[in-house]
Order: structure tokens, then C-alpha cells, then sequence
């Protein structure tokens, strides 16, 4: 079997995709399997420890998602056939804007349907045409892969994809990297070029507005300060997406605004320390496909609050306490709660602590690998 898989859309291992993509990668097996990679040349070398002897193809010089759009729907099929696929593989399917007649079967990955929140917003969230055309991209795959119940629901109802073609497979933690770890003594976390003073309330979640709702944390947060008049700061993680201005517009109007951080985009390999350092995660996105954060935080023994919204009670189940993501004082209530009370807060650790064994990138990967080769 000789199986490409397509890189173009993974963030250059940034995102949660790219995320997704890596831990896969370090679990192909040496075996008689033949896996190759193919996307832009600047990713040529992001996945090299991931995956060093795999071969990466570089394809399409022009980069942006119109030329994205207009290679995976002219060159992609003679790509992939003279390449000699059995398979491909799509570890971002949902972010694929076009895709040409294939000359192999395809698999693909669907993290989210966020261009369809609330109400099928596609025009505002990622223009009309584009979600015209999306849901006919997802119904040629010949196999789809759903991150969550909550996605393949969404799949079968916005895309009409049939349900016997979508299989869920949950992502994965990495025990290793996220524990719990000793808190620093003198009160800092230390992370170049970072200093973050505790106690702190985190967040990590691209800035984008409104769907991750951090205008609704911000009003939260000042709520909370009041209600206890606590020392705690609030750490926003994450690079700037769509609709950040407003975002930073209400941190800066806040009267809390000096307690308020914004750390731009956050290496990945220093946010297991980020989160053990936190007092609270808190995640009150109105739309998460999976919530990969959530598992995050729990690993590392941070208790988690998160909005009742998409698929985070799925992916957290009753190891958090739950808001309402439109109400900014039940947001703030369940943060009160957890700084003040002791035994919940222990309760929270200890649930979600259990509730992280549940996902595996070992499990994640071997259903994948093996349902690309039942597709070849």
C-alpha cells in the first residue's frame, strides 16, 4: 500500500490539527506500508521529528487558501496519480475548499463544523461560496473520520453525509507531556520569554470573536474580581484569528484590564507548564469540535470550567462544572466556585484525572492507520 497524506491545511503543526496530525505520525509503524506526504515547501521540515523517514513532496508554489482551492481541484488528481496513491488521507478535511475527482480512494478528518455555527452562519464565517461548496467536498470522501459524536450528528445533518460512511475516532492526550507537575514556590512560572505571576485563571483558545466568546470571559472575569476581590489574572493563550480586535477592545475597557494578559500565539511544547500553573481553565467557546484544551487542562491537574455548548460535555462528560456560554454570571459563578471551595476544587482534579484515560493517541492512531488501509 502506498498512502499520500495531504499537510496543506494543518497549520505547520501549530493548531490542533497540526497537533493531530504529529502524534499520528509518530505511530506509522515500520511496516511494509508506504506512507508519503505532500503540502506546501515551507512544511517541508515541520513533521521531520515526527516522522524522519517519511518522504514530504512538496506541491503548488503560491501559498493562501485560493491557490489551496485551485490545486486540490485541478492538480490534485494527476498529483495523485502519478504518484501511484492506494490512498489518501485528509488529516484536515473540514478546512479542504476544493477537491478534483480523485484517482484513489480518500479518507478524511473532520475536526469541527465550525463554518456552520449558529444557524449555518457560512457566509460570515467563511463566505458564501465556500459554504455552498464544503459539504459537496465532504460527501466525496470515500470515508470520513468524526472527532466526536457531536461532529458525525453534524456531518449527517448539515452535510448529508451517510452515517455509514463516518466513523468516530476520539483524539488523544499525550500523558507524558501533560501531568501534573510541583508548583514554583515563589509564585511565577517561568516560560521564555513569558512570566506569568499566580495565581492565574487560564484560557487557551485562538482569539477569534465571537465563537470562542472571549468578550463573554472578560465580563466574567470582572465579575468574579468583585465578587472576591481575589488577586487572580487572567491569561488569554492563543494567536489572533478573525474578530481579535473586539476581543482586545473589551480587555482593554475592562477596569480589571491590568490583570487582563494576552500571550499571542503559545508554543505547544510549554503549555503543559502554562496549564499546571493555572488555578482554573476555563473554556466558554460557544463551538468546539472536540475540546482537546479540555484534556489538557485535566492532565496536568488544572480543574476545568466549560461552557455546556457542542462537544465539550461529550469530551469532559462530569469531570467539570458547566455554564451557560451566553451568561456571563453563571461563567463567573463557576469560577467563584472553584477558587473558593476546596472540596469541589479536589473533586474536579480528581474526575478529571480519571476522565483523561479514556483518550488515547495510541488507540487514535491504530483505528485510523487501519481504516486508510482498509480503504486502499
Amino acid at each position: 500500500m502506498k498512502a499520500g497524506i495531504d499537510t496543506f491545511a494543518c497549520d505547520s503543526g501549530k493548531s490542533g490539527v497540526g497537533i493531530y496530525l504529529t502524534q499520528l505520525l509518530k505511530r506509522i509503524p515500520p511496516s511494509g506500508a508506504l506512507f508519503e506526504l505532500f503540502g506546501w515547501e515551507f512544511d517541508r521540515y515541520v513533521y521531520s521529528d515526527a516522522a524522519p523517514d517519511l518522504e514530504f513532496v512538496s506541491r503548488c508554489s503560491m501559498s493562501g487558501k485560493a491557490a489551496n482551492a485551485i490545486w486540490h481541484h485541478l492538480k490534485y488528481p494527476e498529483f495523485a496519480g502519478s504518484r501511484n496513491y492506494d490512498v489518501c488521507f485528509f488529516p484536515a478535511a473540514h478546512l479542504l475548499p476544493a477537491l478534483g475527482r480523485s484517482p484513489c480512494p480518500t479518507v478524511g478528518t473532520v475536526h469541527d463544523m465550525s463554518a456552520y455555527w449558529d444557524c449555518r452562519r457560512a457566509k460570515e464565517k467563511i463566505g458564501f461560496v465556500p459554504g455552498l461548496i464544503l459539504p459537496n467536498v465532504l460527501r466525496r470522501l470515500d470515508r470520513i473520520i468524526a472527532v466526536s459524536n457531536w461532529v458525525k450528528q453534524e456531518l449527517v445533518e448539515l452535510s448529508g453525509v451517510k452515517e455509514s460512511r463516518i466513523e468516530v475516532i476520539p483524539n488523544g492526550i499525550d500523558l507524558e507531556a501533560f501531568k501534573p507537575r510541583p508548583r514554583n514556590e515563589e509564585g511565577v512560572v517561568l516560560i521564555q520569554p513569558f512570566s506569568f505571576r499566580q495565581p492565574y485563571i487560564l484560557c487557551v483558545s485562538r482569539i477569534e470573536y465571537p465563537v470562542k466568546n472571549h468578550v463573554r470571559l472578560i465580563e466574567a472575569f470582572r465579575i468574579f474580581k468583585e465578587r472576591t476581590g481575589s488577586p487572580h489574572r487572567l491569561v488569554l493563550a492563543g494567536g489572533d484569528s478573525r474578530g481579535a480586535d473586539q476581543v482586545k477592545k473589551a480587555a482593554a475597557a475592562s477596569p480589571y484590564r491590568n490583570d487582563i494578559f494576552f500571550t499571542g500565539h503559545f508554543p505547544i511544547s510549554s503549555l503543559p507548564e502554562l496549564y499546571s500553573g493555572a488555578d482554573i481553565a476555563v473554556f466558554p467557546s460557544m463551538y468546539e469540535g472536540f475540546g482537546l484544551g479540555v484534556l489538557e487542562a485535566m492532565a496536568t491537574g488544572t480543574p476545568v470550567a466549560c461552557a455546556r455548548a457542542a462537544s465539550l460535555p461529550e469530551t469532559a462528560e462530569h469531570a467539570a462544572l458547566y455554564f451557560d456560554p451566553q451568561d456571563s454570571e453563571d461563567m463567573a459563578d463557576r469560577m467563584v466556585t472553584l477558587s473558593s471551595n476546596h472540596d469541589i476544587y479536589q473533586e474536579c482534579r480528581r474526575h478529571g484525572a480519571e476522565r483523561v484515560k479514556a483518550f488515547s493517541w495510541d488507540r487514535c492512531a491504530e483505528r485510523t492507520l487501519q481504516l486508510i488501509q482498509e480503504s486502499a
